[in-house]
């Protein structure tokens, strides 16, 4: 039987090569899209679903798969207010985790950050971890946390530090080598791949997944 797979942030550049790939995969016959606008030019595997992502509650009849890949995530530069920020990056997530086990979703991958830590006193790595933690409280059957460290790959928005920020980490790359490794730069096509690849095997038994084992796996499979 084939899968179902649901995608927030399918929007976003990771989210876009999953749906890419899922579209693709013959083992999925439907992927379920939640978010505030509609993505043009579909597929007829896609299904889509409109709304308020912070009231995610709201799709609670519709939010029913094989899988969940959560993608979601902004920035300080497009959410500069912190409490919005969190509800975004540590809200919607949760909210999908729970969603995910009241409707015996048994798989649930999402994307968190390098460095992610419920104790920092960064307000960013902070909320990552408290997520994290958060999402781990579930117990769903097959959960997997990625870290990735600095994405790249070519996105439609403007990005000015973020961009300078990825400049200056290519530039040093041959310097992250043995344990700084899970610093080097990592492609959003390679964490998909990584992801679905997760989703669908049962040799991998990690639940928080390093930026260089996220490499290792998509580049690998």
């Amino acid at each position: 039987m084939k899968k179902t797979a649901i995608i927030l942030g399918a929007s976003g550049l990771t989210g876009g090569y999953i749906l890419e790939r899922l579209i693709n995969d013959e083992r999925y016959d439907t992927i379920k899209l939640f978010s505030r606008s509609k993505l043009e030019g579909q597929s007829n595997k896609v299904k889509q679903f409109i709304g308020d992502l912070l009231n995610l509650e709201h799709f609670k009849s519709d939010f029913t798969a094989d899988e969940v890949y959560c993608c979601i995530g902004t920035t300080k530069s497009k959410t500069p207010d912190k409490t919005r920020y969190k509800k975004i990056d540590y809200g919607i997530p949760v909210a999908a985790t729970k969603l995910a086990k009241a409707n015996h979703i048994d798989t649930f991958l999402v994307m968190s950050s390098i460095g992610a830590n419920k104790n920092s006193s960064t307000f960013y790595t902070k909320t990552k971890g408290e997520m994290e933690h958060e999402v781990l409280q579930g117990n769903i059957k097959n959960t997997v946390i990625l870290r990735p460290s600095f994405i790249g790959g070519h996105r439609n928005e403007k990005r000015a530090l973020e961009n300078i920020g990825l400049l200056i980490f290519k530039m040093i790359q041959p310097l992250l080598i043995g344990s700084l490794k899970k610093y080097r730069i990592i492609e959003a096509k390679t964490i998909a791949q990584a992801m679905i690849h997760l989703a669908n095997t049962t040799e991998e038994n990690e639940v928080i997944v390093t930026s260089n084992r996220i490499q290792d796996i998509g580049t690998n499979n």
